[in-house]
């Protein structure tokens, strides 16, 4: 518990370099920001940084780049080739849930629904969210978790929650 609560306190942390987030897309606050300028090589690669642009509301798990380093290098090289772009689309869009879902929102789902929850993801997949050893996690298709690191980067389109392992779809 005590874990869930300096998440949730790293907003308030996170709340005075938000508010001037707040008119950027989730795009611009990712391109902003040199922990994602791996995510922002795979969406441009993938072609989504104008679907990202859009009017939302979205709801990003983005991983950083030393999520994107717990990756196989050789297949995260191929996933970013012109010829692989449908494939990285899919597991970028497995990031991405097409509703705004802030940390409070998750918290109130969690507890509701005795501490998991699953949420549908822009590629039609599903992401399990839940509270395992005091911290929120992502449970991917695979089995694979990924620990919600950071909460609540507030964008106009949407927030970001920021993740430590890439989640892959089935």
């Amino acid at each position: 518990m005590k874990k869930i609560v300096f998440i949730f306190s790293m907003v308030a942390a996170l709340t005075f370099s938000t508010v001037a987030t707040a008119q950027k897309t989730i795009v611009d606050v990712a391109v902003g920001n040199e922990d994602f300028s791996t995510l922002v090589t795979a969406l441009k690669a993938a072609d989504l940084v104008s679907a990202l642009q859009g009017d939302g509301p979205f709801t990003v798990f983005a991983p950083t780049n030393a999520a994107f380093a717990k990756v196989d290098k050789a297949a995260l090289t191929n996933l970013l080739k012109p010829e692989n772009q449908k494939a990285l689309a899919n597991v970028l869009t497995y990031h991405v849930v097409p509703s705004k879902l802030m940390a409070s929102d998750v918290v109130a789902a969690l507890k509701k629904n005795d501490g998991k929850v699953e949420v549908k993801a822009l590629n039609g997949s599903v992401l399990t969210v839940m509270s395992k050893d005091g911290k929120i996690w992502l449970k991917d298709g695979n089995g694979n978790y990924s620990e919600i690191t950071a909460t609540d980067v507030k964008a106009s389109n949407g927030v970001i929650h920021v993740i430590d392992s890439v989640v892959m779809p089935k």
